[in-house]
């Protein structure tokens, strides 16, 4: 339990509230046998308190904390050692952690190393190997691999050593950067290879105005001091991880300071619409685009009937938010565009975690009835808003051509 403290304790989970629900509700309920509990209805009950007939197809809370807390994890122990040799992994499809830890002889790592080069594979991160549920995690009573030091014979070493290397490589294929999810990456291609050198972040900024119904204001040029909502910082973080595993350096602009060279020639991620003038203007010829102020809606040109805005009846913090994300080559700035933009923050944040994830892609590849290529692509999203916080999103429309 000290290390899964630890990771608690990581900016990549002491921040939210969510993640760290489910990665000790799933570890704790692991360890003590209970992984009949560790199914999505359960979990989206006893976690995050939905009711028992919930729809999992329409609420993906549970699936996409899953996909949020493996990438955690992962992002946690690229940058940490484990102080307790041991490691907390969540396989891909799954919500039952694996515990990994240090083979404790250093026969079966030379052994694991030389398989893996007889083999000629990539050579994973070596000496770990999965404890079975129930286990304790204390590290004086870890049991050790007795067979693999009762190995003898030049015959029994070497069909040990395959074993061992079969074993690394399935765990270097669960423990590799996020970045070889292709699905991800065929999403972000257009961008990452029409980039020009550096790829622009451009975000909306906004002021204080508690006499607003969102309670800010969009900042204008001259603005003092402007600042990004917490919802748009997490969209450029989200952003600026894709790119920089990439190897693409990346410059972030505020959107009411930038001019149209400054966009020019570059590939664009626009942050935020009502914010952002520059999201409101390239948006606009497109077949789902935002309505101008005071009437903040998302529009269907095509179905001029059609439309989706937030209840302002309801309270900023609890009404379902709304956005957009757009991925097009776009004549005016010369390169391609990828706009993540919500009515309000909220929509934003999660049109950003929607254009990150693996799960959200591969539902828009599903809906789309094939790869993403050099299409140009619109989403609407729907976005639940509880208490400020952002919600799992739900694909209402797509289009492509």
């Amino acid at each position: 339990m000290r290390e899964l403290g630890q990771i608690l304790a990581s900016p990549h989970f002491a921040n939210s509230k969510r993640y760290p629900a489910l990665l000790s509700y799933i570890v704790e309920n692991t360890l003590a046998g209970r992984t009949e509990l560790l199914k999505e209805r359960t979990l989206g009950v006893e976690v995050f308190h939905r009711p028992p007939t919930y729809d999992t197809n329409a609420d993906t809370v549970v699936r996409y904390t899953a996909g949020e807390v493996r990438k955690r994890l992962l992002l946690y122990y690229s940058e940490h050692e484990s102080s307790s040799g041991i490691q907390i992994s969540l396989p891909s499809g799954s919500y039952q952690p694996e515990f990994l830890r240090e083979a404790e002889t250093q026969t079966g790592a030379e052994m694991a190393k030389g398989g893996a080069a007889r083999q000629g594979a990539p050579e994973p991160p070596p000496r770990l190997r999965v404890l079975e549920p129930g286990t304790s995690l204390r590290p004086e009573t870890m049991p050790v691999t007795a067979s693999v030091r009762r190995v003898r014979s030049g015959m029994m070493v070497t069909i040990a050593a395959l074993a061992l290397s079969a074993m690394a490589g399935a765990l270097w294929w669960l423990m590799r950067p996020v970045q070889a999810t292709n699905i991800v990456g065929d999403f972000w291609a257009p961008l990452l290879r029409d980039q020009h050198n550096t790829a622009v972040i451009c975000a909306g900024s906004v002021v204080f105005a508690q006499d607003n119904y969102s309670g800010v204001v969009t900042a204008g040029g001259n603005t003092d001091y402007p600042f990004f909502s917490m919802q748009t910082t997490s969209a450029i973080t989200d952003i600026n991880s894709i790119m920089e595993r990439a190897g693409v350096a990346t410059q972030l602009l505020s959107a009411p300071s930038t001019s149209l060279n400054d966009l020019r020639e570059h590939s664009v991620t626009l942050l935020g619409a009502y914010n952002n003038q520059w999201t409101m203007r390239l948006l606009e010829p497109l077949r789902f685009h935002f309505l101008a102020d005071p009437q903040a809606r998302i529009v269907d040109a095509s179905h001029r009937q059609t439309g989706w805005q937030r209840d302002q009846s309801l309270p900023y913090s609890s009404a379902d938010d709304y956005a957009l994300v757009a991925r097009f080559r776009d004549p005016r700035i010369d390169g391609w565009v990828v706009a993540l933009a919500g009515i309000g923050r909220n929509g934003t944040e999660a049109a950003a975690q929607f254009a990150t994830s693996p799960h959200y892609l591969e539902l828009l590849r599903q809906r789309m009835g094939g790869g993403f290529g050099n299409r140009n692509i619109e989403v609407v999203l729907k976005v639940n808003v509880i208490k400020g916080e952002t919600g799992a999103p739900s694909i209402l429309a797509v289009y492509w051509w």
